[in-house]
């Protein structure tokens, strides 16, 4: 218990940033699994730690999306089943793969900046009414065995790259888009850390990620039962975007001027 009390004290700025994050975006249905990684990547944590810690927190986070979607049958399992077909197992290569810390923070820096381009441009309001569309299997496994496998690498779950893509390809009604999200970054995040776990250098503060999680837990459920005036989904997406975006192009011009 004396640790725990140490490891708050030390790092109390960053579980109040989590807990700010997960009160905001849960209020109006979101994760903000970037946001925490973004915020884990200013910290002075070892870049293993920072994968590992930020899939808890992503596991943590969409859990309990999933289950309401799973009861409010918001999944078409014919076209979900293809897309984690091949990103679970990716996923896992990608989280098991040994990759040294400059790489890990480029690829970071290029991950963040195209999740904040997509937030700053993606709409609020999508139509219900669109004509959806059936892509072919090897597509399905394909686009999902490439995002899982970078998403592994990273430490994130997969649904910045996954939405999109679904939205443009009008693969679902935004809904089930929105469902099939969670429960890709749900499998993908389990997978990526089960492939660290593996790594014989797999390293993880387990004081501070059981308080992020403990925190992101008590913030969503008190997000969740709030409905806050405060900011409008697109207006957070869009404050989200510009942090992101400050984060990383820092990194980026910290570790491409270091080659």
């Amino acid at each position: 218990m004396d640790f725990l009390i140490l490891t708050f004290l030390q790092n109390w700025h960053i579980v109040l940033l989590f807990f700010i994050v997960a009160v905001l975006y849960s209020s109006v249905g979101f994760g903000g699994g970037s946001s925490y990684l973004a915020i884990l990547a200013l910290t002075g944590l070892a870049f293993s730690q920072i994968r590992a810690t930020a899939l808890f927190c992503n596991i943590m986070v969409v859990s309990g999306n999933v289950f309401l979607y799973i009861q409010n049958k918001k999944y078409n399992w014919k076209k979900v089943i293809p897309l984690v077909l091949f990103s679970v197992p990716m996923a896992f290569i990608g989280g098991y793969l040994r990759i040294n810390q400059t790489f890990f923070f480029i690829l970071l820096g290029f991950t963040l900046l195209f999740a904040a381009i997509t937030m700053w441009v993606s709409k609020k309001n999508v139509s219900s009414d669109i004509q959806t569309q059936h892509l072919s299997l090897p597509k399905n496994a394909s686009y999902g065995g490439i995002i899982g496998f970078i998403s592994g690498m990273v430490g994130i779950g997969g649904g910045i790259f996954l939405a999109p893509l679904l939205h443009l390809t009008n693969w679902e009604r935004p809904k089930k888009i929105a469902a099939t999200a969670s429960f890709f970054i749900l499998v993908n995040s389990i997978a990526g850390l089960v492939g660290q776990y593996t790594n014989p250098e797999f390293t993880i503060d387990w004081n501070l990620t059981s308080i992020l999680l403990v925190t992101v837990f008590i913030g969503g459920q008190i997000g969740s039962r709030m409905s806050t005036k405060l900011f409008t989904p697109i207006q957070l997406k869009k404050a989200t975007a510009l942090l992101i975006a400050f984060v990383s192009i820092r990194i980026l011009i910290k570790y491409l001027s270091s080659l």
